[in-house]
């Protein structure tokens, strides 16, 4: 809409345009809503680019159609497409789902666009795969209580995101396939540079988070060329794009990938991409769910991820920027927990054997088992490390080596309460609620040590999002990791010390460098 069209329309409605929840954004005219109490404005399903549909289906994102009047901006935006991947579908507030998803909330504390608070930009988790910006866990309001101007971002998913294929890295100009959806965070992170002003948010003081995928995402974005350049301090919670000795977090090649792709289009007895963009969707997501539906990773694609994530990092390519980082506990300890067949001292020496032939007994060493309870939390202390501590560590570890910038470290440890799942210690993504300060999004028994937890952690990533430092207000003494090497310990009594376990990660380390 043109300003002088602006101005026309404004006059027939007076009342309207001069609420404090209207904005001008790229492709039009925003009007939002705001909180309970009305302190703060929220802007739901917000396009950050065009619809990704028909012949945009696997390509790159194009910039968002402008629209006429005032779009509303009071409901949650279209999920992108996605199947229950972990044994039910996640929690999220939109109601509809598909491919036209490439929608962002925003939460900001400012009455008018003239105010600069910092921005925090929210990638959500899930494997890639699953996932929205509207789950209540990472609601962003009481970040915007806080004086932060918070932006939570959809990307597409699984196949839509992530598919490979020959003839779609020969139609990209050189710029490989398969990373769609991170090119979607990247549009996502230009949006937010070119109308967070409009929001009372400050352009040049933008701090990306996320969990898991989320957090993965982060560590690439710091080492990509194409957005690296767009944020200036980031928070990572369990996952970085570092192989551990499973290979469970590394990024996989764009020959790999453009294999699985020609597997797909075979497999639906097509010719070409062509005819599998004339796919419904439904049936797309439906052929990929009926294989568990992980087989759609981001990965190297010589364009948005140029090499390794982990030799960018190496030679100090990546962002120069305070990064926040950590992991839960036991990762993956609900496995071991939930297990029928609990691990026992022999069992458990047998596995590693399989698992690690000649490099068994360096494993063994740094986890014991003497007695099947020891087994059984080696067990989970291994998976977990395999899955995500591992990778994380090392993120943190290459990033204060090769940076100049300041690292903090923590460790989430408090366990949900009256949790089977929690034997081992807390899991993964038991961190985020606490996090974002949003316990009650979630119908827990919540103990008071419980928002106690929560108000420390929270505002422990308020203070880094405003300064790049974590110290302040409640959250007790947190020392700069890379000098001091002290990491902060999240519990019922929260506090930093010496890091643990660092016998365990340099034997994984070894394996990965053999």
């Amino acid at each position: 809409m043109s300003l002088k069209s602006l101005l026309a329309w404004c006059l027939l409605m007076p009342a309207v345009c001069a609420a404090g929840d209207r904005v001008s954004v790229s492709g039009g005219v925003l009007e939002g809503t705001t909180s309970a109490d009305s302190s703060i404005r929220i802007f739901k399903g917000v396009p950050f680019a065009a619809p990704p549909v028909g012949d945009l289906r696997w390509r790159a994102p194009q910039p968002v159609p402008e629209w006429e009047g005032a779009r509303r901006a009071d409901y949650w935006g279209t999920r992108c497409m996605q199947g229950d991947m972990f044994g039910g579908p996640l929690i999220t507030r939109d109601t509809t789902m598909g491919e036209d998803c490439l929608y962002l909330n925003v939460w900001t504390p400012a009455e008018s666009a003239d105010e600069n608070h910092p921005v925090l930009v929210v990638f959500h988790g899930g494997g890639f795969a699953a996932g929205s910006s509207s789950e209540p866990r990472t609601d962003g309001e009481w970040f915007a209580r806080q004086g932060i101007v918070v932006v939570a971002v959809n990307y597409r998913l699984s196949v839509f995101g992530f598919l490979a294929h020959p003839e779609l890295s020969a139609e990209s100009d050189g710029r490989g396939s398969g990373n769609y959806g991170m090119l979607d965070q990247v549009a996502a992170l230009e949006w937010v540079r070119d109308n967070v002003s409009a929001f009372g948010g400050d352009p040049d003081n933008v701090t990306i988070n996320g969990e898991s995928a989320g957090s993965m995402s982060v560590s690439a974005h710091m080492a990509s060329p194409l957005s690296q350049h767009l944020f200036h301090k980031a928070i990572g919670q369990s996952g970085a794009f570092f192989a551990s000795p499973s290979d469970s977090m590394g990024a996989t090649s764009l020959l790999d990938r453009e294999r699985a792709g020609v597997d797909l289009v075979v497999s639906f007895g097509a010719d070409s991409i062509a005819d599998l963009r004339d796919v419904s969707a439904d049936i797309m997501l439906a052929a990929v769910m009926d294989k568990g539906g992980w087989d759609y990773p981001p990965g190297i694609d010589g364009y948005f991820m140029p090499t390794n994530v982990s030799e960018i990092y190496g030679v100090g390519e990546q962002a120069d920027i305070p990064l926040l980082a950590g992991w839960t506990a036991s990762e993956l300890g609900m496995v071991i927990a939930l297990s029928p067949e609990q691990p026992t001292a022999e069992t458990n020496a047998a596995e590693i054997q399989t698992q690690f032939g000649p490099n068994a007994e360096r494993i063994m060493a740094v986890y014991p088992a003497a007695d099947n309870a020891e087994a059984a939390q080696s067990a989970a202390d291994l998976i977990s490390d395999l899955f995500a501590g591992f990778s994380t560590w090392k993120w943190i570890e290459v990033h204060a080596e090769t940076s100049d910038a300041s690292v903090y470290r923590y460790r989430f440890d408090r366990v949900r309460p009256d949790d089977p799942e929690s034997v081992h210690g807390a899991i993964h993504a038991d961190d985020i609620e606490y996090s974002f300060n949003t316990l009650d999004s979630k119908n827990e028994n919540w103990h008071p040590e419980d928002y106690d937890v929560a108000m420390i952690m929270a505002t422990a990533f308020a203070n880094f999002v405003k300064t790049g430092d974590p110290n302040g207000g409640v959250v007790p003494d947190w020392p700069e990791f890379g000098e001091s090497r002290q990491v902060m310990y999240f519990d019922t009594e929260s506090g930093s010390g010496p890091e643990e376990h660092r016998d365990r990660y340099e034997v994984l380390d070894g394996l990965v460098s053999d």
